[in-house]
C-alpha cells in the first residue's frame, strides 16, 4: 500500500536539522575550491595541469551541483513558502547574470545553478498539490531515470532560439555555468520526493546526531549559503589580483 498524500507530506521536526547546514557548508567549500582552481587555470594562467583533464572537471562539478540541487529539493519540506524561496533564488540569479556580464572576466552566466533552483522551486510551489499525490518512491525512481535519460539534451544544439532556459540551446548560446530545466529539474524533484519519503517513514524525526553542530565552520557557511555563493567569486578574484601585484 502507498502512503496517503497527507502521510507523504509529514512535517519534519521543528528543531533545526543542523546536519543539513553542515552538508551545505561542505558543498560550498568544494565549490569555492573548484572555482578558485578554474580561475587559476583559465583566467590567471597558473600551471594547474591536472585540472585540465575534462573527466576531473566533470566529476568534481557534478559532485557539487547535483548535490546542491538534490539538497535544495530536500529543503522543500522545510520551507513555509516555496514561492517566496523561488523569488529569492530568481533575484540572486539575475544579480549573478548582471555581475558576470558587466565584469566580463569570463563567459557571462546565463541560466546557471541559481536559475535552476529558482525554476525548480517555482514549479514545485505551483504544482505541489499534484506532485505530493505521486507515491514518493515512484517519484524518486522516475525522476532519476528521466535525469539520466535526458542528460544529453542540453549538450546538443537546436534550431529554435530562446529555449536555452528549458535545455534546448541554439548554436549561438553560451554560458559560463549552465543548468537548464531539462534535465536538472529531475535531480531537484528527486530530492523533494526523497525528503517526503523520509518524513513519512520517520514521522519527520532525524537521528539525534543530525541536531548537533559537529563542524561549526561548515555549519556557519551553510547557514549563509546564498550570501557566500554571491560573494565568493568576487573574493577569489580579489585574492588573485593581490597575488598578481605582489
Amino acid at each position: 500500500m502507498h502512503a496517503s498524500p497527507s502521510a507523504q507530506t509529514a512535517q519534519p521536526s521543528r528543531r533545526r536539522i543542523v546536519l543539513l547546514d553542515t552538508l551545505r557548508g561542505l558543498l560550498l567549500v568544494s565549490m569555492i575550491a573548484f572555482h578558485a582552481t578554474y580561475d587559476a587555470a583559465y583566467i590567471y594562467g597558473y600551471d594547474v595541469s591536472w585540472f585540465l583533464d575534462p573527466l576531473i572537471q566533470d566529476v568534481w562539478r557534478a559532485s557539487i551541483s547535483w548535490s546542491f540541487l538534490f539538497l535544495a529539493g530536500w529543503m522543500t519540506s522545510f520551507s513555509h513558502n516555496n514561492l517566496r524561496r523561488a523569488g529569492v533564488y530568481g533575484a540572486a540569479a539575475l544579480l549573478v547574470w548582471l555581475a558576470t556580464t558587466v565584469a566580463a572576466l569570463d563567459t557571462p552566466i546565463n541560466f546557471g545553478i541559481l536559475f535552476c533552483m529558482f525554476s525548480c522551486t517555482l514549479v514545485w510551489a505551483a504544482a505541489q498539490r499534484i506532485l505530493i499525490r505521486i507515491p514518493s518512491a515512484l517519484g524518486i525512481v522516475v525522476c532519476l531515470a528521466l535525469f539520466a535519460a535526458l542528460w544529453d539534451v542540453p549538450h546538443q544544439t537546436y534550431g529554435i532560439p530562446g529555449l536555452a532556459w528549458l535545455g534546448l540551446p541554439d548554436a549561438g548560446f553560451s554560458s559560463g555555468d549552465y543548468y537548464p530545466i531539462i534535465p536538472f529539474a529531475f535531480m531537484y524533484l528527486s530530492g523533494a520526493f526523497a525528503s517526503r519519503r523520509y518524513n513519512a517513514r520517520h514521522r519527520g524525526e532525524y537521528p539525534d546526531l543530525a541536531y548537533h553542530n559537529l563542524v561549526p565552520p561548515l555549519t556557519w557557511l551553510g547557514q549563509r549559503s546564498l550570501v557566500v555563493y554571491l560573494a565568493h567569486q568576487v573574493l577569489i578574484v580579489l585574492v588573485f589580483e593581490v597575488l598578481a601585484v605582489l
